[in-house]
């Protein structure tokens, strides 16, 4: 081989590797990254746009239709129409969006598992009169799906199929997540946050540890995940992260309720100071996932109950503890 053809060869593999870097390297071109937008703190909470084939899939509805609205506008921008709406769990500042996007997308689908939509329409924890007297642009009335997939099932919309896993008894009751396998994409509701104070007001922070457990085993090749709250990240980082916080928070409520402290089962008002303060030194400046002033206390409240309830002898392996 002369030295021509061994020149251009050279520039034919650089060319494909910064292609590579850009789009992909082959016939197809590299799925372009989702669209993200995040409502105003307090209580930011995102949702998201794929693009796919048949047009933008978008992820959750944001809490209330003003902030809905605004991503709206975003997504308009697209110049591509929405196709479909996907919910991951019922949580009022995930599904209250739901109807300005219904109105402003009339053809798209709006998607929930079985799970998801029973929870929607029972409430039995009373989150959306809740949220209504907290925020009064949260909805008063909300709206529900068009279709009701089994859960656990994939779902195929806008020409992508989407596989799901049911969680429950976690971070909320039922959640749903969304994996997108040509990409390694995880779109996984409120499962793990991205650098934000969580709601553990459910008092289930054993349950959710398991559930990052079973989430890292049904997707061990995922990527990157979009989380409910916070930034996009490494899938395995984001778990990794909230594991550890929520572990370190047990911990650190954990002596309160012991029955050598000051009042037993009783958090004491200095108990939960301290308790706040080391969260807050070893996590500072992190926003909170909710508009509720007091989130913190309260966290400390239900992870208290939680505590106090467990039997030592038999917590999973899971929900076992660090030195704070």
């Amino acid at each position: 081989m002369n030295r021509r053809p061994r020149r251009l060869l050279a520039l034919g593999a650089v060319g494909c590797a910064l292609a590579t870097a850009v789009v992909g390297c082959g016939d197809e071109p590299a799925a372009p990254r989702p669209g993200r937008y995040a409502s105003p703190d307090p209580g930011s909470v995102n949702t998201y746009w794929i693009e796919a084939p048949d047009g933008l899939v978008v992820v959750d509805t944001l809490r209330t239709p003003a902030d809905a609205r605004r991503a709206i506008v975003r997504i308009r921008k697209t110049g591509k129409p929405v196709v479909a709406l996907l919910l991951t769990h019922s949580h009022p500042d995930h599904v209250g969006g739901a109807g300005a996007f219904h109105r402003a997308f009339p053809q798209a689908v709006l998607y929930a598992s079985r799970g998801t939509d029973k929870a929607m329409r029972e409430d039995r924890r009373g989150f959306y009169p809740l949220a209504r007297s907290a925020n009064p642009r949260f909805p008063t009335e909300l709206t529900y799906a068009d279709r009701v997939f089994e859960d656990g099932t994939p779902v195929r919309v806008g020409g992508l199929r989407l596989e799901t896993a049911r969680f429950t008894d976690g971070e909320s009751d039922t959640a749903t997540v969304y994996y997108r396998p040509d990409t390694a994409d995880l779109f996984s509701g409120d499962l793990a946050g991205s650098g934000v104070t969580p709601a553990l007001i459910e008092g289930n922070t054993c349950g959710w540890l398991r559930n990052l457990t079973r989430l890292s085993a049904r997707f061990p090749d995922a990527g990157t995940m979009y989380p409910g709250h916070g930034a996009p990240g490494p899938a395995r980082t984001l778990i990794d992260e909230q594991r550890r916080y929520l572990r370190r928070f047990r911990a650190l409520v954990r002596p309160a309720v012991a029955p050598d402290s000051p009042q037993g089962a009783t958090v004491t008002p200095g108990e939960q100071r301290s308790v706040i303060a080391a969260m807050e030194r070893a996590y500072p400046h992190q926003p909170p996932v909710a508009d509720l002033p007091t989130l913190v206390q309260e966290n400390v409240k239900a992870v208290a109950r939680e505590l106090t309830e467990e039997d030592p002898t038999r917590v999973p392996a899971a929900c076992a503890a660090p030195a704070p």
